[in-house]
């Protein structure tokens, strides 16, 4: 058996990592985009990286209102988080060629919601063959990019975005 170290992932898989708050409100005040992995803000809702990626290019678009029912959120903001979604996966497309994309949120602990108190959507490019054993067997993922690589390689395409508008 070949081993794969991935030594990013430890703090999540040991849930060491006990960040106090909500890590989108955490990230929409942050001054340093670099630093919360922001890759475009807009006028009520934002797009990062997700820190434990299931696969590179994971995205996550938030409002910046911390809110956990997306049904009852305004018309301009679930009309901007559509735009961002459609932003992200033509940029995506574009940058990481993939075969194609999981896109949805999962609203409440009982489905699945790690952030249950502020909604947020996922966008994940997949590939064919993208799944094996690890999270089965190992309880680990092993993604070929890390997050610093990710965000420089997404932050200009998103940068071109802003200046677009």
């Amino acid at each position: 058996m070949r081993y794969i170290a991935a030594p990013w992932r430890e703090p999540y898989v040991r849930n060491v990592e006990q960040t106090k708050g909500c890590i989108f409100c955490r990230a929409r005040r942050l001054k340093d985009d670099k630093r919360g992995y922001v890759l475009y803000r807009g006028a009520h809702s934002f797009i990062l990286l997700n820190k434990f990626p299931y696969l590179p290019g994971h995205l996550m678009v938030a409002p910046y209102k911390h809110i956990a029912s997306f049904e009852q959120s305004r018309k301009e903001l679930s009309d901007e988080i559509s735009d961002l979604l459609k932003m992200g996966l033509d940029i995506l497309k574009k940058n990481y060629r993939p075969h194609g994309f999981n896109l949805g949120m999962n609203l409440g602990k009982s489905a699945g919601a790690g952030i249950a108190d502020h909604f947020h959507f996922h966008l994940i490019p997949r590939w064919t063959g993208d799944s094996n054993f690890m999270p089965i067997v190992g309880r680990t993922r092993v993604v070929i990019e890390d997050l610093d690589t990710t965000y420089a390689r997404l932050c200009p395409l998103f940068r071109k975005k802003t200046r677009k508008r």
